[in-house]
């Protein structure tokens, strides 16, 4: 594929929105990120006393955090029984980004070229459960006219769609750990064809259940050792890694053509100038040892953004502190950027909020756009004694960094087999 015309008219970044256990809003998490919070708590969603792992990362509520989420700040009160909790995160994101990108279409033309791509990795898992368990004690005439739409994975791109008069491509990857990535770069393959002019995209996930929990508990995926101290429970690249912290929220990017965004008078905030996603052929859960799949993501996406490995000012990785899965992707990275150390950092955000399923692609593309706008390199918290295969690089332990950042690589891989890299430059 030609990419000549990307550095032309580049595809920029004119909006951001964020939902996550550090709050709501991008310059709120953002503040806390640097901050050194963690949004992992003993929650009460439910009764843990049987579960091994009885955290997670949790998006507060308004009636504990002057910043957290109130359904009702975002969506009218008729419709929020119509919509699961992901669905809800997901219009507060774009709300947001929209907002802050000044992008309201209002003629045909305008809403016909507003692509709306909304990823998650479970959807409304919580409601298809409660619907079963509703069938279970109380029979099926109980169940809501609404339970269907609530649960399904494309609903909130549908709902973000219809709320804002989007009426362009509409699309909701469902590909694990690597959804939201995915949309994203679903988004600009978009505008690259021609086939939109705006791309409203990103990710949405609220899936702190008892099956969700219970299921990946039982695969032996989540940390359950730090129980007593859920702030220390994710810690990627730390000797002491031992699972992830299963989390929600929703991130959403506006992203449109320089010369689209120049014409109506909208600040560009970063440029999306690379994509790329491959397959391993591998392993339902676990990727190859060497990271050979998410290699060719990450080289595809530096081939588009005609880069070098020597290039990139700064990795977020997808790293969920799982020990095979750093391990692999270490591997991966150490491969692509052979000769590089110290002077390239490497930091997983999740250490600070956990992993956000099939947002986490999404959100971490929102603090690598912060991160590159400020120069600075949030901390990678709870590392106390790094993985020395890790350790060559600069994990910017405990604190963050002020570093000279031009180009960011964000990484998010999943379960199948999927893998997606993104990488956002300067303006």
């Amino acid at each position: 594929m030609d990419f000549r015309d990307l550095k032309q008219d580049p595809i920029v970044v004119t909006g951001m929105g964020a939902v996550s256990p550090l709050g709501v809003g991008v310059q709120v998490n953002w503040d806390r990120l640097l901050g050194g919070k963690s949004g992992v708590v003993a929650h009460n969603r439910f009764d843990t006393t049987e579960f091994a792992a009885k955290i997670a990362g949790v998006v507060p509520t308004k009636e504990d955090d002057e910043f957290g989420f109130a359904a009702d700040d975002h969506i009218a009160p008729k419709d929020i029984k119509k919509m699961d909790l992901f669905i809800q995160y997901g219009i507060a994101a774009a709300n947001e980004a929209l907002s802050q990108a000044g992008w309201a279409p209002a003629t045909d033309q305008e809403k016909e070229r507003s692509a709306t791509i909304i990823a998650t990795g479970v959807g409304g898992f919580p409601a298809m459960t409660a619907a079963t368990r509703t069938i279970d004690s109380r029979g099926p005439r109980r169940l809501s006219p609404f339970v269907v739409p609530s649960f399904l994975a494309n609903l909130a791109a549908g709902h973000i769609s219809i709320l804002h008069q989007l009426k362009g491509p509409i699309g909701a990857p469902v590909t694990a750990c690597a959804a939201s990535a995915q949309a994203i770069g679903d988004g600009m393959r978009l505008i690259m064809t021609g086939e939109a002019d705006v791309a409203i995209c990103g990710g949405a996930e609220a899936c702190v259940d008892p099956v969700s929990i219970g299921g990946f508990a039982a695969a032996r995926a989540l940390a359950t050792d730090f129980n007593d101290t859920p702030e220390t429970a994710s810690r990627p690249f730390d000797k002491k890694h031992a699972g992830f912290v299963l989390s929600e929220g929703a991130a959403v990017l506006v992203i449109e053509r320089l010369s689209h965004a120049q014409k109506r008078g909208a600040e560009p905030l970063a440029v999306l100038s690379g994509y790329g996603t491959s397959g391993d052929a591998f392993h339902l859960t676990a990727s190859a040892p060497d990271g050979e799949g998410g290699q060719r993501a990450m080289r595809q996406a530096l081939r588009m953004a005609e880069l070098a490995p020597s290039d990139i000012s700064y990795i977020n990785a997808h790293s969920t502190s799982t020990p095979v899965g750093d391990a692999a992707e270490i591997a991966g990275i150490s491969a692509v950027f052979e000769g590089r150390g110290k002077d390239l950092p490497v930091t997983s955000t999740k250490s600070s909020v956990g992993h956000l399923l099939g947002a986490a692609g999404a959100i971490e593309a929102v603090y690598s756009i912060m991160a590159l706008r400020n120069n600075i390199v949030p901390a990678g918290l709870n590392i106390e004694d790094p993985e020395p295969e890790a350790d060559k690089f600069e994990l910017v332990a405990n604190k963050p960094r002020e570093w000279d950042i031009k180009h960011v690589l964000s990484n998010g891989f999943g379960f199948g087999g999927v893998n997606a890299s993104l990488i956002f430059s300067a303006v």
